[in-house]
């Protein structure tokens, strides 16, 4: 069955049902539902052709719910799954031909894992050689110290959520960092959740980050999220204005092709053969 043509990509958002095993350690336990195909309907809804389902935090590193959402869609969505460092290299490859395209470091509000151990080291290096990236959700406080070990071990690194900045955008130091971090080479930078970093004066901020982020990474190291179901914020967002979001980040509708087609389609293993210029 031929793919269908790429008109944007959602690079970040979750899907789950109620009765799931929930890890032990958690921030959050959903009382909803948010299956697959309202996923899907929304993104069709919104012309977004293709998705990228992140392995939420409450579902700890049991990953089977993710993958069979991959196996059921395999032409338009990615995955990025959550694994503890001991798993095994047959489990890593399952997950590889489902779909999965990288590892989740969602350690927002936990202590910092110490990643350059040895056991971390020695799964950075297998994501890599799998041609996965690494996805850091962490405070923007401690982004330098969560990403070196990643970035030491040759990878790819993907940041969450505009990087997690706990204040204005010019006046976060962690923020100030990332944006250092772009001459590296290597670290991408998902637009996505603006409400999850600043609780007033979101947009205002959001649009200053987007900006500083596109003058720092150019839109070939951005990609966009909708966040989708807004966890814990859903009283707050929604996936229309989600998708309109972009729009005031980014006024350019180049860039902004960018950003929805052209970056992810290459970071998330999409077939860039069927991109096509309808919006």
């Amino acid at each position: 069955m031929p793919s269908a043509p790429i008109t944007a990509i959602d690079g970040h958002a979750h899907v789950f049902v109620r009765g799931l095993p929930l890890a032990a350690a958690r921030r959050h336990a959903p009382d909803y539902d948010a299956t697959l195909a309202e996923y899907l309907a929304l993104l069709g809804a919104h012309g977004v052709s293709h998705g990228v389902v992140v392995q939420p935090s409450f579902l700890g590193t049991d990953n089977g719910f993710l993958i069979d959402a991959l196996r059921a869609a395999p032409e338009r969505l990615r995955g990025v799954a959550v694994v503890d460092p001991m798993v095994d290299d047959a489990t890593l490859q399952a997950m590889a031909e489902a779909g999965v395209v990288g590892i989740r470091l969602n350690i927002v509000g936990m202590p910092l894992p110490d990643l350059a151990r040895p056991d971390w080291q020695r799964l950075f290096a297998r994501a890599n050689a799998l041609g996965w990236h690494v996805e850091l959700h962490r405070e923007s406080r401690d982004l330098a110290l969560a990403a070196q070990p990643v970035l030491d071990a040759g990878c790819a690194l993907v940041v969450d959520h505009f990087g997690r900045p706990a204040s204005a955008p010019a006046d976060d130091e962690g923020f100030a960092w990332l944006l250092r971090a772009a001459d590296c080479g290597r670290i991408w930078v998902k637009l996505s959740a603006a409400y999850r970093n600043w609780p007033t004066a979101t947009e205002a901020h959001a649009r200053d980050a987007a900006q500083a982020l596109l003058k720092a990474f150019g839109a070939g190291r951005l990609v966009w999220g909708s966040d989708w179901p807004h966890t814990q914020h859903r009283e707050i967002a929604n996936y229309t204005a989600a998708h309109a979001a972009l729009a005031d980040w980014v006024p350019d509708a180049a860039e902004r092709r960018r950003i929805l087609v052209d970056t992810p389609a290459r970071l998330f293993k999409f077939k860039t053969g069927d991109i096509t210029d309808d919006q």
